[in-house]
């Protein structure tokens, strides 16, 4: 059930960031301030997931340390 969810929540998302793209070129020139914007937020998101990646002492307390 919690995986059917996410599958849906993805999709969603996914349609929904085609439809901003598409936003983005129909508005063109404007459009590209959005790619430009969209594209920061894309970098900031993977420099945060490549640093809880690397995170060894998140990794300790989520795994020996009881809530």
């Amino acid at each position: 059930m919690e995986k059917l969810a996410y599958v849906l929540l993805g999709i969603v998302a996914v349609v929904w960031l085609v439809a901003i793209l598409i936003g983005f070129v129909a508005a063109f020139p404007f459009g590209l301030i959005g790619f430009v914007a969209l594209g920061g937020i894309t970098l900031l998101f993977a420099k945060v997931i490549k640093e809880r990646l690397d995170n060894k002492e998140d990794d300790y307390y989520s795994k020996n340390i009881d809530n």
